[in-house]
């Protein structure tokens, strides 16, 4: 029976893998988050996808391995986890009133058969125009220090943003859940 590795240590991607009902164990994969000189974004995301989960997979046989990346786009500045609270009002002002793009890659390897799904899922943002109150609020309530683009639409974000639209609403939690399952149901993990 092949293991299912989640190569995160985000707390995020866990309870949306759980949502597929299925056994699995979290490994963290400490890689580089780097952007590599004139990389296209979403060779960019592509890539951080593939290299956690392929650090993972490394050391793990009869495995699959699902590695996952999140990045925020507005036109061509990529807005990835704010860390300071300065840099996460500075990022709420810049998307206020503005269309961004949030860019989820997905990998799957497959340890024991040496097949990888790789595989990148947009969803659109319109925000709202946010008063300097309005984010001050936001970030002191909520805990967006590692999300992409301060945005942590699975709780408060939600009342800042005017509407959504794209293909897997999971993948702007981190872990577009709609491909995955079509991955591992390729890979004869049976979910219904």
């Amino acid at each position: 029976m092949r293991k299912i590795i989640l190569a995160s240590s985000s707390k995020h991607r866990k309870k949306l893998l759980n949502q597929l009902k299925i056994k699995f164990t979290t490994k963290s994969p400490n890689i580089d988050e780097s952007r590599r000189k004139n990389e296209n974004v979403d060779e960019f995301v592509r890539r951080l996808s593939y290299e956690k989960a392929l650090k993972v997979a490394k050391n793990e046989r009869d495995s699959i391995v699902i590695g996952s990346d999140e990045i925020a786009v507005l036109g061509n500045k990529v807005y990835g986890k704010p860390l300071t609270k300065s840099v996460a009002i500075q990022q709420l002002q810049a998307i206020s009133n503005k269309n961004i793009v949030f860019k989820t890659g997905l990998c799957v390897i497959d340890t024991s058969a040496h097949k990888k799904y790789l595989s990148l899922t947009n969803y659109n943002v319109k925000m709202r125009k946010l008063s300097i109150d309005e984010i001050h609020s936001y970030i002191n309530k909520e805990d967006i220090l590692n999300c992409a683009a301060s945005i942590k639409i699975e709780g408060l974000a939600i009342s800042l943003i005017e509407k959504t639209s794209g293909a897997d609403p999971t993948s702007i939690i981190g872990l577009p859940l709609i491909k995955l399952r079509n991955y591992l149901n390729r890979l004869g993990v049976n979910i219904p």
